[in-house]
């Protein structure tokens, strides 16, 4: 009687193998993991042991969710070699919601949660939604992504916001920031920028892959060296500590902002479809529609773990399904590996703290390529795109990139509607997903679900993360 022969995705490796590979998949993707919890903790205001806490969360949290998608459970996980991680596309709705006082961090918490739990349920009908979604749509949602993202990594490189709210005879006001675009802040990004621009230029393989990080440890050491870090708070965070669940309070509940966050998981969602589609191409395990569904369940679960343990959105992060290509390591048992590991740095308040202790003209020269790359990785989608003969895909692309500008151009564009509708309006992203996809109906109808895996398998090969 002859045995079934092992699929190389569910191989289990020696253990000397698992942990250096699955260590490379963390390195990979680490600083792109925990630039989120940064933006939305300093956004808040947030003190900088709650921003470190975020950190931790983000990191147990990342983890937690990887295990749920490439080891799977009953109906949850698409079992194939994945990393989960915070999503860019939720910022920029989240930094609406947390400029409105009434939102904050706790009506954050409650619109993950909440969608996290439609995304669980409409994990199963997502798929039939593809069509609406080609590369013209795509690509312009994530060219909008990275443009928008794009003034948080350059306020990073100018050492924070232009300006400041002080309160003067009891009446509060903006102010010129002293610290914003000093030279020696402007010295160190671009030393980031430089150096990361020369490992991708020089390095080859794995050092190529971790260029950003690298480049934020290049800077950290200059910032150090010039007494621009301080490491008081990281002496004083204990190394070992739990993350627990409503570690802020209990979530609270908005209509707004649940919805916004719903239509975020959808396009979170569709993007998932694609890297799925385009992972079992690589690891040659076809993908069927139950295991898209449960690959989608598990993008809600991981969302509803996130909303819990005080984070936010989750998403798999394709600059490890770009690794897995690279690499050839189809076994989901190193990203389980590397899943464990990012469980594990979330239970360490130190590394929290380090990374938070990073200064922001840091940040800012990596936050310039990371963020830069979203919008490039938009701009090869739409490359794929057919403008020559069909020069309408040109009016959806120009009209939703308008629609997604306005928050970032004219922040007070839409004060007169009502108030309710501005953590809505005040996200380019959602806007131009809204205008995307109607324009894309309007002018060239609704394809079949055929096409449309074909063509998101396409785009999800070319991608970056977003």
């Amino acid at each position: 009687m002859t045995t079934q022969p092992i699929h190389p995705v569910d191989e289990r490796l020696p253990l000397a193998k698992l942990l250096p590979l699955g260590l490379q998949h963390v390195l990979v993707m680490y600083a792109g993991a925990v630039a989120v919890p940064l933006i939305i903790g300093r956004a808040l205001g947030l003190k900088p042991d709650e921003v470190a806490f975020l950190i931790s969360a983000d990191l147990f949290a990342c983890g937690l969710a990887t295990l749920v998608q490439c080891v799977g459970g009953p109906g949850v996980g698409i079992r194939l070699p994945v990393m989960m991680g915070v999503t860019f596309a939720a910022v920029g709705p989240m930094l609406s919601m947390a400029a409105a006082p009434e939102v904050g961090l706790l009506g954050i918490y409650g619109s993950v949660i909440a969608a996290g739990a439609f995304g669980l349920v409409v994990a199963p009908f997502v798929s039939r939604l593809l069509p609406l979604f080609p590369p013209v749509v795509t690509g312009t949602i994530i060219l909008v992504i990275g443009i928008s993202l794009m003034r948080v990594g350059i306020n990073w490189a100018g050492g924070g916001l232009p300006t400041v709210t002080r309160v003067v005879d009891g009446v509060p006001g903006s102010f010129p920031n002293p610290h914003y675009g000093q030279l020696a802040g402007l010295g160190i990004a671009l030393f980031v920028l430089l150096v990361i621009l020369a490992l991708i230029k020089r390095g080859r393989g794995f050092v190529a892959n971790v260029a950003v990080l690298l480049g934020i440890v290049a800077g950290s050491v200059l910032a150090a060296l010039l007494g621009l870090m301080p490491f008081d708070r990281v002496a004083r965070a204990p190394w070992f500590d739990l993350v627990l669940p409503f570690h802020f309070g209990m979530p609270q509940f908005h209509l707004v902002p649940i919805l916004t966050m719903c239509v975020v998981m959808v396009v979170v969602m569709i993007e998932s479809l694609g890297m799925f589609l385009a992972l079992g191409d690589i690891t040659a395990r076809p993908v069927g529609q139950a295991d898209l569904a449960r690959g989608l369940r598990a993008d809600g679960l991981g969302t509803l773990i996130g909303g819990i343990f005080n984070t936010f959105p989750y998403t798999s992060f394709s600059q490890n399904v770009g690794l897995v290509g690279v690499t050839g390591v189809r076994s989901r048992y190193v990203t389980a590996v590397g899943g464990l590991i990012m469980l594990g740095l979330g239970l360490l308040p130190k590394m929290a703290a380090l990374v938070e202790s990073v200064p922001q003209v840091v940040l800012g020269g990596a936050g310039l390529v990371m963020f830069g790359m979203v919008a490039a990785t938009g701009v090869r989608i739409l490359a794929a795109v057919d403008f020559r003969t069909n020069t309408k895909n040109l009016f959806v692309v120009a009209v939703s990139v308008g629609f997604g500008m306005i928050p970032l151009v004219a922040p007070t564009f839409f004060r007169n509607l009502p108030h309710a509708l501005h953590p809505l309006l005040e996200s380019g992203i959602l806007l131009a997903a809204i205008v995307a996809v109607l324009l894309n109906a309007f002018y060239n109808g609704v394809g079949s679900a055929e096409g449309a895996s074909r063509e998101a398998s396409v785009a999800a090969a070319a991608a970056e993360h977003v």
